[in-house]
């Protein structure tokens, strides 16, 4: 014997505009979700750290700051502590571009002080380069900044390195002078 609440609880779903309405929110709830799994949905920190190996010389303050930095912005760092001239020449980036440290990640070299956005912004332009590069130290890029450089920040450049060896602006750091 059927009460009246499952009498009316069956006619409910059976009913044409019930199924309707399911056959249109369905698929649109499955789009949704399917949407946000697309690449480049988000653009926080991935939850899959991103490998990196970093070369650098074991007694460097400033490239562990450095590494510290790639860490927090979802990179997975491999560190070698054995210096990074010989990796350097190995990998075809110039000496005149070089800096303290050197890293490897998504097939591009990575030297220097790089900001983390700047290696997201290759990774996810994959332009034919050789990497990116900050040659020298320039205070106030990751690692070479905070109350130990008395918060100071110098202009720097983030350089496209070409595998000629050639280079073009990628991004430019060129904080205002305080008033």
């Amino acid at each position: 014997m059927t009460t009246v609440h499952q009498h009316r609880r069956a006619s409910a779903a059976a009913s044409p505009a019930r199924r309707q309405w399911l056959a249109t929110a369905l698929p649109l709830l499955a789009a949704g979700a399917a949407i946000t799994l697309l690449p480049g949905a988000s653009r926080a920190t991935p939850k899959t750290p991103t490998p990196l190996e970093v070369w650098k010389d074991p007694n460097c303050g400033c490239c562990q700051d450095w590494v510290d930095h790639m860490q927090a912005n979802g990179f997975a760092v491999k560190v070698h502590e054995t210096g990074n001239n010989a990796v350097r020449a190995r990998l075809g980036l110039p000496q005149k571009l070089g800096s303290c440290h050197t890293a490897l990640v998504g097939g591009y070299v990575v030297e220097g002080h790089v900001p983390a956005s700047d290696v997201r912004a290759l990774l996810q332009q994959k332009p034919k380069a050789l990497g990116l590069a900050v040659p020298g130290m320039p205070v106030g890029s990751p690692g070479m900044d905070g109350a130990v450089y008395g918060n100071r920040r110098d202009p720097y450049d983030v350089l496209l390195v070409a595998r000629d060896g050639t280079t073009r602006v990628f991004n430019s750091y060129n904080p205002k002078a305080p008033s």
